[in-house]
């Protein structure tokens, strides 16, 4: 019997031989050094070939391994609609792997309505590109407010002549709304022209929207809504004494706390008016001083809306745009049918060259050109020796050309009259007396 020291007759030692000549192999040589003659042949594969089967080819020794051949990849499965549909956001940000992008393309050229959406999805992703300015655009949202104001039909129906109001106060809301609790103590200037030059005074952000709300009290009373100021002050009818009743009671300043009140009552008058018929438009609303109809009572409050909503956004450095052609146009027709009756108040006052013509209510007398360019720009003619008088194309003296903004701003107080003509042509003495009949149409 043989054991494991002994070798066994499998090494080929004679078994008679004795253990202390038992020979140990020397170290086998790495396989790395070995030459091709020492190097032992490749064993056969153990497997079988099946009946059906060639024979692998062999391989020559040292030769590179031919890689496999791909098979193509079988038939993408369809997917449903909504499969399809949820997939869109991830092809937009090129997130689907191959057979994904393949499906929903395919899709896209099928279905309109996914196609659409997966446009607004692609133009979506640039905005998230690390090297563009993510900040929206600051007049993004007075361009989304102003397609809305047009295109979304309010379900009472605003008269078209309280539209112009209904416009501008939704624009200072907007504005209203977009700013801090710190920004409603911003420094505000208000600016207006008395005689023969500039006045101003400094109030905030908040004192604004106070002012606007008192003198918005006037029509409100006009119509029998509350007064802001209450019971006690309805007897006082002048704007900027109401002004300087409510600044003097808001103990402690007003704060953004006004906002609501003054959105509010903004609101009612829209409703009551829109409820109240036609007859509404013609009620009087005084001034103290003077009166209008309550339709131009609403387009004064309209134009003040937007010249103090320009001061408020100018002291918060926010973006602001005047209004529509249409609402600018009925603005300035305002302004010039008033302007003959500053102009007379003027020459009472002894600041404007008296009339140098005697004329009966309406008849034509002299006439001065005011020619508005730009948006809601037109032609108007200025009756200039009676506010009872009608202005005559062919009695004019005189032409005056200004942008409409620009007019708007002079009739605001916020340019002077010096500074306000673009083109001067004929009477230079009416053309002065109308430029600064403008400028004092302005108040606080």
């Amino acid at each position: 019997m043989t054991g494991p020291l002994d070798g066994g007759a499998h090494d080929g030692r004679d078994p008679d031989e004795p253990a202390a000549f038992l020979r140990i192999p020397a170290p086998r040589t790495a396989p790395d050094d070995m030459t091709e003659a020492e190097r032992p042949p490749a064993p056969e594969s153990s497997r079988t070939p099946e009946p059906h089967e060639a024979p692998e080819p062999r391989q020559a020794p040292g030769a590179r391994e031919t890689p496999p051949v791909a098979q193509p990849l079988p038939p993408a499965e369809p997917l449903s609609h909504k499969v399809l549909m949820s997939l869109l956001g991830a092809w937009a940000l090129s997130a689907c792997s191959g057979e994904e992008t393949m499906l929903v393309e395919a899709h896209l050229t099928e279905c309109a309505p996914c196609a659409d959406e997966a446009l607004r999805l692609r133009d979506a992703v640039g905005l998230l590109h690390a090297d563009g300015n993510l900040d929206l655009d600051p007049l993004l949202r007075s361009r989304v407010l102003e397609r809305a104001l047009g295109r979304r039909p309010a379900r009472i129906p605003v008269p078209g002549w309280a539209a112009p109001y209904d416009a501008e106060t939704a624009r200072l809301d907007a504005l209203l709304r977009d700013i801090g609790d710190a920004e409603w103590h911003a420094p505000v200037r208000l600016k207006w022209y008395e005689d023969e030059g500039a006045a101003s005074r400094r109030t905030t952000v908040a004192g604004v929207i106070g002012h606007l709300m008192t003198v918005d009290g006037l029509v409100a009373t006009s119509l029998g809504l509350d007064d802001p100021l209450g019971s006690d002050a309805a007897a006082s009818a002048h704007p900027t004494e109401r002004t300087e009743s409510f600044w003097r009671a808001a103990k402690p300043p007003p704060t953004r706390t006004v906002h609501e009140p003054w959105r509010e009552q903004s609101h009612t008058l829209i409703r009551t008016v829109s409820f109240a018929g036609r007859g509404v438009a013609e009620l009087s609303v005084s001034y103290g001083f003077f009166a209008l109809p309550l339709r131009d009572a609403l387009l004064d409050r309209a134009f003040e809306c937007w010249v103090h909503g320009a001061d408020i956004a100018e002291a918060v450095d926010y973006p602001y745009k005047p209004p529509t052609g249409g609402h600018l146009h009925e603005m300035i027709d305002l302004a010039t049918r008033l302007l003959p009756a500053a102009l007379a108040i003027r020459r009472r006052s002894g600041l404007a060259t008296p009339a140098r013509e005697l004329v009966t209510a309406g008849s034509p007398g002299r006439s001065l050109h005011l020619e508005i360019e730009g948006a809601g720009g037109g032609d108007w003619f200025i009756a200039l020796d009676s506010p009872a008088a009608v202005g005559s194309r062919e009695r004019t003296v005189a032409h005056v050309a200004l942008d409409g903004v620009e007019f708007c701003q002079l009739v605001a107080g916020r340019v002077s009259p010096e500074d306000a003509a673009a083109g001067q042509d004929g009477d230079r003495v009416a053309i002065r007396d109308v430029l600064f009949a403008a400028a004092t149409m302005s108040r606080l």
